[in-house]
């Protein structure tokens, strides 16, 4: 039986640095886009409807799991397949992020919504490759430390547009606002630069249709079709609990009476640190105790937290227990993150990696877009005649027109959270040793 890997020896090596690397420059492109364009464009006096209008730039997020197969047969005739995608979508993400300040927002607000759409599918097939490459170079016991280092420097990598951006504006013209930030994407072209290609990566699918196909194929195959349709429910349900309780979170805290500089300088900061500090204690958590056992217990702490929110909507305008209740929260969001990553990552086979983390990650991110569509109605309600498609939904789940309210709202997100847990006695029973899922998915 091999040696287990301390804390320490899986701290500080050579891995966790690269995925503090791929974190941080995968990170940076996407606040970017959700963060800085928005700011930048409120300030030159565009209007809230068609700033709104931009979050729809984010669906090549979503849907990238359609061109994952191309950078998993096509290798580019330098550096190698994971290394030639990174240096090919990173320096397009430098040009791109870079220009954007030359425009004028008032004179070419399509051109500059054009640009957005190219640099979120820039940073959507970055990450299809940094996600490949962080799994092909991690063994499986630092899935979840490595992952959740990557998780945390991606956070912190969202400090760059999202704040040192925003104050130079005040002090420099928005073109070198622009290019400060893009040049900061050359931390990830350095790293690309330097890193080696992973081991044992040489063999891409032999055709296009064999990228497409086989991945999916090989899925279901080596895991049987119960299993793999367990698997993907598993991926689907386990944050749609917590995905459905932070979804309206601001409004939440606006109605209980909160003004925006008690949320800005409360709510945001009790979340970003406690999430960071849950991600990287639950990713040193999983060194010890298996991807497995982790999924249980921070899946608890998950559910727990939800019910924090039910807690403080009775309560209603108190900044302590608002503080405690989202730093608690999110650090369930950090230590459920954590290990979900990780075993997302661990039930992929490496020849296909691109393709099917795409995929797998594209489904976790179902939950988010549900619970965007459908939270609203289910606090408040929805009339039949005026919400033809909502109304039906919540007659069949038995809510009134009136809706929940906030207090049963945030119970039924915790009831949510429950199917999840249940599909960890079939996928990541308590008493099965991680190491008997290492040969499923790694590449015979």
């Amino acid at each position: 039986m091999p040696r287990k890997e301390t804390i320490k020896e899986a701290l500080f090596n050579r891995r966790m640095l690269i995925c503090i690397f791929t974190g941080f420059t995968s990170g940076l492109p996407l606040y970017f886009v959700y963060t800085l364009i928005p700011a930048w464009l409120r300030s030159e006096a565009v209007s809230l409807k068609e700033i709104g209008l931009f979050a729809l730039i984010g669906l090549p997020y979503t849907w990238k799991f359609i061109w994952a197969p191309m950078m998993d047969r096509y290798v580019p005739p330098f550096l190698g397949r994971r290394r030639g995608w990174m240096l090919i979508s990173q320096v397009l993400l430098l040009l791109s992020m870079g220009v954007m300040g030359f425009l004028n927002p008032l004179d070419s607000l399509w051109t500059i919504a054009y640009l957005a759409a190219a640099i979120a599918f820039f940073s959507a097939s970055q990450d299809i490759v940094l996600d490949a490459y962080r799994r092909e170079i991690l063994p499986d016991a630092e899935l979840g430390l490595g992952n959740s280092i990557h998780v945390n420097a991606y956070r912190i990598a969202g400090l760059i547009p999202g704040s040192l951006a925003l104050i130079l504006a005040d002090h420099v013209d928005w073109v070198w606002v622009y290019i400060v930030v893009a040049c900061f994407m050359l931390a990830g072209i350095g790293m690309t630069l330097v890193i080696r290609e992973p081991n044992g990566n040489t063999n891409p699918p032999l055709s296009l249709k064999d990228a497409v196909v086989e991945p999916f194929k090989e899925f279901f195959q080596r895991l049987g079709r119960l299993r793999a349709f367990e698997i993907l429910a598993f991926i689907f349900l386990y944050k749609l609990g917590d995905s459905m309780a932070t979804a309206l979170s601001t409004p939440f805290y606006i109605d209980l009476g909160f003004n925006l500089t008690e949320i800005g300088l409360v709510a945001k900061h009790a979340a970003l640190w406690p999430a960071i500090i849950g991600g990287l204690l639950g990713g040193l958590l999983m060194v010890r105790i298996g991807i497995n056992r982790s999924l249980w217990l921070f899946g608890l702490v998950q559910i727990i937290t939800i019910l924090g929110f039910a807690v403080l909507a009775e309560v209603g305008d108190d900044l302590w227990v608002l503080g405690i209740v989202i730093a608690l929260e999110y650090l369930g969001v950090g230590l459920g993150t954590a290990a979900f990553v990780a075993f997302i990552a661990r039930s992929t086979n490496t020849n296909y990696t691109a393709t099917q983390l795409a995929l797998f990650t594209a489904i976790a991110a179902l939950p988010r877009t549900f619970a965007n569509a459908l939270t609203g109605y289910l606090v408040e309600g929805a009339d039949a005649v005026e919400n033809p498609v909502a109304f039906p939904i919540l007659e069949f789940f038995g809510i009134s027109a009136q809706g929940l309210g906030w207090t049963n709202f945030f119970l039924l997100c915790t009831a949510f959270a429950i199917p999840g847990m249940l599909l960890l006695f079939r996928v990541a029973p308590w008493n099965t040793s991680d190491t008997s899922y290492s040969k499923l998915s790694r590449a015979e």
